[in-house]
Parts: structure tokens; sequence; C-alpha cells
């Protein structure tokens, strides 16, 4: 804590290091808000002393009102000025700081009763919800007026179908060179969050799990009742609008509100225009109401609130978590929010978050580097940009004589990019990509610039496409024209237009053919939802690459994937440079803390990441503190050689040798024999795993294994894993209650990398022993991973005579590896052992990148033997010490 209070107030870029069970969580609490607790009492004292020097001052002059009078001789300062310009002027400066803060002063000493009046006044909520239920009830006797109206009144549904489609046409697109915003709609966002930022602490983590899992650590400390937090989320976790949520997909979700957020603007502009022939049915969100988010906002900075308690309130007051807590975040002291709404400047900047001057704090921040190259990497297929062009193509034929010239520009700029796109791919928009075959299959990679000339789109600028995609909802808008004329079983009328459509359906129809060929199980709920999306609306994923584009050529490569045919080939936008991204984080805020269970090695965040964003080395702070558990409680080794003398290295060419193979099964044969409860396996990769355990079925290993151990595996759909989990868990609790039966426990193999090195806890008997198979490195043939080790060598000086390109393997491998055995200690009383199959973690450039408080007690064993007894020796006494312990006896 005193080193997190140390780099916040000197303004540093720390790098902390914190182990699973240590108390990482509630140190940067109290750290961080100590801290700001500490930095707001001195601003105030300074805030008091300026205002009582100005009023000693003005009871001075009311003393001696002639002091500064006209009679004193005029002399020049520095800059050529008579001294008492130079003082009026400064006078003047100082004048107007003591009127903004006193404004200040007042504004939060309003601020605080109001907040305070809502905590203890509970009069004050009921009539606020009184009065809502009165609004409720006036809208629902309203509504039956008009049902009981219209009775009668033959509205034509033919007539009505029209009056929906008018909401597929895509509005008059303003000029780029025209700043003025039509709709209103940006102005009335960017006017509530005018409002003057307070200093404040943003916390930023992966999941919205670990999000609330911090936030119920913030309410429990003894900052819990003090703090303003404020929760933020996307739309999808947030949304309270039953019919927006059914849309399922976060991009849709996002246009149809921002849709309708646009129609709430534009509705008083349209009942003006009563005597029109057609009018828009407009729908606009009914928990889009300013007082309503008004009132959630206060509810939400008088009492700490995860994303769950905040979407319950939004549901009750009737107004939009969404909206509600960002006009919560200028007096927030802490702000918690996802990765990803901190680290993409566009989403930042939409969700009304200022950095200047402010405080970040980025936990979980192992895998930060891999993060931001993911949020601005985008990947689209042949399927995609076919499947869209048709979309297109056929939105415009169907409204062209409703649209306006400059959206008839966009639309053909577009259906431009989408063909030259495809004639890259080696294809035809015209034709089905699933039967046009690639004549040149492999991978290429160009430059930004190189592909945009390949292309022959260098002559259009995507900055203004990119804006046209962004302001007109063009995706959004295809979307409702493929919802409306897209399925083969929606009923369209006959005429000359829609016997075009046919074209599109019959289209969609050969793409699902097509993609259907294959015979590929059925996949879980969620990956259809996401397929749907993705042949309903392939235009949302093609802006994220034409987005890409749009970064400096030196940062960037592009990806031409040519497998097979055009369906299944792609484009890749690879983000080399992460620190571009990151740098404009550094730069505004106050200080930024990178924190993490496991940040060994920490070279990465030094040099890809810090440096290249251009902090000064002498900004930046490192801290790693050991683990709370004794020294007794662990026993890492590196294990050299097996049961038979044979060497342990798991490279390429030796780990596909049956002796190689036999050599781990007879390890893990002896480790079952000695080790209690459950053991957990990693493999490099899937397809080792599966081989390795293919050969130990083949020679009988795998039934000596399940004799004492119960044998499961880590499943690669998303959807397994807790179901396995929960059965490996069941087995070892059955087997420690039995006790003394010949089945002692479970086997899990898992995978580096997989479902299970990171974020599943193995505490206490699910993981008394984690096995480390062989080292594993990433494929050096990925040309993705080429191009970025290409990179580093080009930009990077050489680190300890090592190639920047050799330190990037090493550091990739020993992350994953760090990872995957920090899975066993998860508190203080938990013990365990690591067992590091392969002689080359010894050597002293491996060695030192695993975690210091692993490092410190680790044993090399050259030979098994002495490994296996150190084993037995520590499981024996561990398990002898738990039998003693009073709570057994008891």
């Amino acid at each position: 804590m005193a080193a997190l209070y140390g780099a916040l107030e000197a303004g540093g870029v720390g790098i902390f290091e914190s182990p699973t069970g240590t108390g990482k969580s509630l140190s940067l609490i109290c750290g961080a808000l100590s801290w700001l607790r500490d930095f707001e009492e001195k601003k105030q004292q300074e805030e008091a002393r300026i205002l009582a020097l100005e009023e000693g001052e003005r009871e001075d002059l009311k003393k001696h009102p002639t002091s500064a009078g006209p009679g004193h001789t005029e002399s020049e300062g520095a800059a050529g000025e008579p001294d008492w310009v130079t003082a009026f002027v400064q006078k003047k400066e100082e004048r107007d700081m003591v009127v903004r803060l006193k404004e200040e002063q007042i504004r939060r000493k309003k601020q605080e009763d109001r907040l305070e009046k809502i905590r203890n006044n509970v009069q004050l909520k009921y009539a606020a919800k009184r009065k809502r239920s009165e609004e409720d009830e006036a809208k629902r006797l309203l509504q039956l007026s008009k049902e009981v109206l219209s009775e009668g009144a033959g509205v034509d549904d033919l007539e009505q179908l029209d009056h929906n489609e008018e909401e597929l046409i895509l509005a008059e697109y303003e000029s780029d060179e025209e700043k003025k915003v039509v709709s209103g709609l940006e102005e009335d966002d960017d006017d509530d969050l005018e409002e003057e930022h307070v200093t404040k602490i943003y916390y930023c983590s992966r999941t919205h799990s670990q999000l609330s899992q911090f936030v119920h650590e913030v309410q429990k400390s003894p900052f819990g009742k003090d703090t303003r937090l404020v929760s933020l989320g996307s739309r999808q976790n947030l949304c309270v609008n039953e019919e927006v949520r059914r849309l399922g997909a976060l991009q849709l979700i996002n246009d149809r509100c921002t849709e309708m957020q646009k129609n709430k603007h534009e509705k008083k502009s349209d009942e003006g225009n009563e005597g029109k022939k057609r009018r828009v049915s407009r729908t606009v969100c009914p928990f889009y109401s300013y007082e309503q988010m008004q009132f959630l906002r206060d509810e939400v900075l008088v009492e700490v609130k995860d994303i769950e308690q905040l979407v319950t309130l939004g549901r009750e007051t009737k107004a939009c978590p969404y909206y509600g807590s960002r006009y919560a975040i200028p007096v927030a002291q802490l702000v918690v929010l996802p990765y990803q709404m901190l680290l993409h400047e566009p989403t930042r900047n939409a969700a009304g978050i200022k950095l200047k001057d402010q405080v970040v704090i980025i936990d979980e921040a192992h895998n930060l580097i891999d993060t931001i190259t993911c949020i601005h990497s985008a990947e689209v297929s042949g399927s995609q940009l076919c499947c869209a062009h048709s979309q297109l193509l056929q939105y415009m034929e169907r409204y062209r004589k409703r649209l306006k010239a400059k959206n008839l520009m966009y639309i053909k700029q577009i259906l431009y990019l989408l063909e030259q796109f495809v004639v890259v791919l080696g294809g035809n928009v015209n034709q089905n990509p699933s039967c046009q075959a690639v004549s040149q299959p492999g991978t290429v990679l160009k430059s930004i610039n190189d592909f945009l000339f390949q292309s022959q789109i260098d002559n259009i600028n995507l900055f203004k496409v990119q804006r046209y995609c962004e302001k007109s909802l063009i995706s959004r808008k295809l979307f409702g024209f493929v919802e409306r004329y897209g399925s083969p079983a929606t009923a369209v009328k006959t005429n000359k237009e829609n016997q075009k459509l046919a074209g599109l359906q019959n289209f969609l129809l050969t793409l699902q053919q097509g993609s259907d060929k294959g015979g590929i199980a059925p996949s879980p709920p969620v990956e259809t939802e996401n397929d749907q999306l993705r042949t309903a609306s392939p235009l949302m994923h093609i802006e994220g690459f034409l987005s890409a584009l749009t970064n400096a050529n030196q940062d960037g490569r592009v990806i031409l994937n040519r497998q097979g045919t055009v369906g299944q080939s792609s484009l890749k936008f690879l983000l080399l440079n992460p620190a571009v991204h990151f740098a404009k984080v550094v730069e505004e805020c106050r200080a930024v803390i990178i924190a993490g269970g496991t940040m060994q090695p920490v070279a990465d965040f030094r040099e890809q990441l810090l440096s290249c964003a251009g902090v000064d080395p002498a900004r930046v702070v490192e801290f790693s503190c050991g683990h709370v558990i004794p020294p007794e409680n662990i026993l890492p080794i590196i294990l050299c050689s097996g049961p038979s003398n044979q060497q342990l290295e798991f490279t390429y060419q030796t780990r596909d040798l049956p002796q190689m193979m036999d050599e781990t099964g007879r390890i893990l044969c002896n480790l079952c024999n000695v080790v209690p409860g459950g053991v957990v396996c990693f493999f490099p990769s899937y397809e080792y795993e599966k081989q390795v355990y293919a050969h130990w079925e083949k020679t009988g290993l795998l039934t000596r294994l399940a004799t004492k151990k119960k044998i499961f595996q880590e499943p690669k759909k998303a959807n397994q894993v807790e179901q396995v989990l929960v059965e490996y868990a069941k087995c070892i609790k059955r087997c420690s209650q039995a006790g003394g039966g010949q089945m002692t426990g479970a086997l899990l193999l898992s995978v580096v990398g997989g479902k299970m090195s990171e974020g599943i806890n193995f505490s206490d008997d699910l993981g008394r022993c984690v096995i480390m198979i062989g080292m594993p490195y990433p494929n050096i043939k990925s040309p993705e991973l080429q191009e970025k080790m290409a990179w580093l060598d080009k930009t990077m000086p050489r680190a300890a005579g090592q190639a920047p390109s050799r330190v990037l393997i090493e550091n990739l491998c020993m992350k994953a590896v760090n990872q995957s055995i920090g899975r066993a200690i998860r508190h203080q009383k938990d013990f365990a052992s690591i067992l590091l199959l392969d002689h080359r973690y010894a050597r002293p450039a491996i060695f030192n990148k695993l975690p210091q408080w692993i490092r410190e007690r680790t044993q090399v064993k050259p030979a098994f033997g002495s490994a296996f007894a150190e084993l037995r020796k520590f499981h024996r006494g561990k398990l002898d010490a738990l039998c003693c312990s009073p709570e057994n006896r008891l």
C-alpha cells in the first residue's frame, strides 16, 4: 500500500505484482482511496489558504485605501510593461481564481447537501416513486383512449407496413465539412457531460465478474460508505429495455439504442410536419427520461452499487442505467469499468471519460499488451464481404429513388471497397464465395499502404467513409432490411422491385447451405446467435476492418489469408505497436498503475508498452511482493530427467517420440501414488494432449493411471468447462470422504492458454500438484508472430545480447507458464507442489522469469529419484499435519 501511495503521489507509472491470496484488491482499494482522500484534503486546505489570503488583502485595502493609489512613481518590469500594469494583470488572475474557487465550493456544498438529503430522507424516495406510478397510470389511460378511438378505423395493414419500412431509409447525410450537428443528440450528450470532473480513480479489469468482486470488496472496506463509486458497462450488460435486449448481439443493441435516442430528438420536428402525406413511425426508449436518469445518478452516488444492483435500480426507477451511470462520472471518486471501455479511445470518448490529471489502475493486467492488440485488430472473411456487397446492392436498388445524392455516393464507395477486397482474395462478388476456388492459396503480409495500392482503393478517403458509417447507422439500416427481406420465409409483395429481392434471399440461402456442407455438429446457442449476426449483418464487422486501416502505416500489417475457397479466405488487420494507443492514456493521466497476480516477466511492459509510448524510465516504478503462505507450503521442482534417466526436453523434434511420451506417463504414475486429491497437468497444446492421451491408451498406461486417479480432459468448448470442473471437484470430494481407498482423487489434463489456465481456482484439494509438461513456446511459423518479431528486431534495441524477437518468444512462453502454475496456491493456508518437466527451465534466462515467490523456493533436480523423495516427504508431512489439526480432531 505504501508503494502504491508513493507512486500515485509522485505521478508515476507503476508495475505492481501481488500473488492471488495476498489481498491485492483490498490493498489497491485502501492505498488508492487513502491517497485520494489526502489529496482532496490538501486541495481544500490550499483553497482555504488562498481565500483567507484574499480576504486579508481586502481588509488591508479597507484600512489603507491610498496605498495602491496613482501617486506611486512608474517603473518598468522585465517585459517592458509598467509595474502597475503587471500588478493589475496578476491581481485579475488572482481574483478570477478566487471567484472560481468560491463557485467550486458552493457547487461542492450543494452537491454534498443533495446527496446527504437523498441518503437520509426516505420520504423523498417515496415521493419520486409515487410520481413515477402516477405518470405510468396516466400513460396507460392515454393508450387505452387511443385504442378505443382507433377501433373500427380500418387501418390498411399494407399501408402500415410501408410506414414501418420508412425507418430503413437513410436520413440525409450532412457534408463532412459542416461541423454543426443536425440531430442535436451529440450536443445534448456533451452538455450533460460538461460538468467539471473531480479528481478520481478509474479502476478497470477484464470481466464484469471481476469488477463486481472488486465493488463488493469496496463495500466491505472502511471506505465503503463514504466513496462515490459508479460502475460502467456495455449496453449489453446495462440495458433494461427488453425489446432492445432481445437483439442479443452487442453491435445490434448499440445501434438500436443510438437510433432510439436520435428518434427522441427528431420527434418534435416530425410532429411539426403534420401536413406531409407520409409520416415516419419512430420508436423512442421509455427509459431514456432525463429526470429519471438524474434521480438514478444520485442514487448511484449515494450508495456503492455493482452492475447487477444498478440494473435492478434502473428497472425500479424506469431509468436507463447505461446513460444514468454516465451522468454520475464527473462527480464520482471511483469509476469501475472494463478494459475495453478505457483502452479504446472512441468508446472512452462516447462514455464521457476524461483522463486528464486522473489516476488509472489496470488490474489483471498480465495480458494487457494482447488486449490492446486484439481491441485494435480486425478480421473479415470472403463470405462476409460477398454477403455485405449483395445486401448493400439490393438495399440501394430498393431505395434508390428515396436516397439523397450523398448517401448514394457513399454507398457506391462502400460497394467498390467490398468488391476490391474480394478481388484481392482472388474472387468475384457476383458469384457464390463458397463455390469459388482460390488459385494461389497461402498467406501474404502487406503494409497498410501496399494493401491499399494493391486493392486500388488508395484514392478513397477511408476516414470519411468511416465517419459516414458511424453517423448514418447504415449497418443498422441494412440489418433491418435483411431482417425484413432476407429470410426465405418472409412474404414480400410481388412487383418488379420486390422480384429483385429474390436474388438476395437465394444468395443468403446458398451461403447458408455452403457453410453447412462440412457436416459440423450444432453449436451452442451463444455461438449460433453470433453466427446469425455474422450472416445477417456482416457490414458491422467490415466497419471495424475499415477503421483499422486508418492506423499509421508503420504500426500495423494486413494479412491476406487465401484458403481453399474465397468464402474461407480472409483479410486481417494486425496491430504491431500497441503503445500508440496506450500512449494517450499515459500522457493524459496523472498516474497509471498496471497490476496483476502474475506480472513476470515485466520486460514486455517496460519495453513494448511504456518505452514505445515515450514514458520516461525515471517515472516507472516496479514493485513485487512475496506470497503470504509459509515457505514450507510450496514445493516447486524443475525435473531434468525421468525414472529411466531419459532427459526431459519437449522440443517440437523430440516430444513426439514414443520414449518421451512413455517417460511422461511413468512420471505421472509415480506422482499419482503419493499426491492426494487433485493433480492438474498442463500440456503445451490441445493437439499434443490428444496425441499423448491416445499413446497412453494404446500402451495401457492410461489404465494404470486410472486405478489411482479418475482422469478428466479439458474440453475445447467453453460451455462444457463448468460441467467438467464440477465432476472433477465431486470426484475429489468423494475420494477424500471415503479415505483409504485405492482411488485417491482425480487427474485433470489441461492445456496452457486454454479455458483452465487462467481465471480458474484450483485451491486446496482441487490442485495439490500442478505439472507443466515442456515449455509452451508459441508457433514461430505463424505469419502474425513472424511479423511481430521482425518489427521488434527493427525497432527495439538488443537486451543483454539477445535479439528482441528471441526475448518476445521466451516472455510469451513464461507468461503462459506463470499463469498456469499460479492456479494452485490461492490462499494463506493452501499448499501444493509444482513440477516443471523440462531441463531448459533451469537455464538462468528462463529461471529468472519465474515469479519471485516461486523462484526463491524452487529446487533443480537432475534425477527423478531425489525429486520423488522430496515430493513424497512433502505430501506425507502435509497429510499428517492435516490429520493432527484441531479442526480434524473435532
